[in-house]
């Protein structure tokens, strides 16, 4: 095989390299099998892989593993990915690109300020559980959920179980029982808890996110576009906030030193909700694959 080029970048940053959420981006077109290889071997929750430098419907097309699974979607891939795709293979400041993904194409919006946003699909609601098990998964009270709000699966692509918190000091004790976690989403597309509440850390924030073990076996997320996408929608589908128009800052990461910002729009508009996720991205190394003897 021949040598691969590779960058890892970090992305949704709160402007500094070492902190948002890292990112392998490979440009070109292995076997699946390898693909999937090459996940595991650099262990970050998601890596990238653009598959041509051509684009085809006028997108590029990129798929997307987890250490041990491929997925259809995920948010900060998409960010990152677009950032390499325009610095690689555009090599101009183009406003927009388009990511093929197999939930269909994905716009992507390069603003003059240096956060890079994407459309997301509008979410899609679907079961919902009962407080006292997720606090039974979470380790925390069930008083601790604040329940005049739905726990509820909410998918724009990636499928999470989405919970408010009533106070940052639970949110930040939460410790996850992975059995019991395993046993509720089994029959369930969700991955993974979000749980948010709108106690921050930094004041200049509006929420405090956490997204905790997945059933794929990564960590605790340091910054999680996908979970960002539910939780917007959330938000503006049962008016937590007050507004059926929401633009905000969502912080994640901080209990796993990885701090990051995550820029969070969404409004109503016909019978759908609007969904923009945005953050920055910095570009931390680049290399190749070392070509095989």
């Amino acid at each position: 095989m021949s040598r691969m080029e590779f960058y890892i970048v970090d992305v949704f940053t709160i402007g500094r390299k070492y902190t948002g959420n890292q990112l392998a981006v490979y440009l070109g077109d292995p076997p699946a099998s390898l693909m999937q290889q090459l996940a595991k071997e650099i262990n970050f929750s998601e890596t990238t892989f653009v598959t041509s430098d051509i684009p085809e419907n006028g997108g590029y097309n990129v798929r997307i593993f987890m250490p041990e699974v491929e997925v259809d979607f995920a948010g900060h891939p998409v960010l990152g990915t677009a950032y390499v795709i325009r610095r690689e293979y555009i090599k101009q400041p183009v406003e927009q690109l388009l990511l093929n993904l197999p939930v269909g194409q994905i716009p992507v919006t390069f603003g003059a300020d240096g956060i890079i946003w994407m459309r997301q699909n509008p979410p899609t609601f679907g079961t919902r559980f009962d407080a006292a098990d997720l606090a039974r998964i979470l380790n925390i009270d069930e008083s601790d959920i604040d329940s005049r709000f739905p726990i509820q699966e909410v998918s724009t692509g990636m499928a999470f179980v989405l919970a408010r918190i009533r106070s940052l000091a639970a949110l930040q004790k939460a410790r996850v029982n992975l059995d019991r976690l395993r046993a509720l989403l089994g029959a369930h597309d969700a991955i993974a808890p979000a749980i948010f509440c709108t106690e921050t850390l930094q004041g200049e924030n509006d929420i405090h996110v956490r997204v905790l073990d997945d059933i794929y076996g990564a960590p605790e997320d340091p910054a999680t576009g996908s979970a960002n996408g539910c939780i917007a929608g959330y938000l503006v589908k049962y008016d937590v906030l007050g507004s059926e128009k929401i633009a905000i800052r969502s912080e994640q990461g901080y209990q796993i030193g990885r701090p990051s910002l995550l820029h969070l729009e969404a409004c109503r508009a016909e019978n759908d909700i609007v969904i923009h996720i945005g953050g920055r991205v910095e570009l931390v190394a680049q290399g190749q694959l070392a070509a095989d003897d």
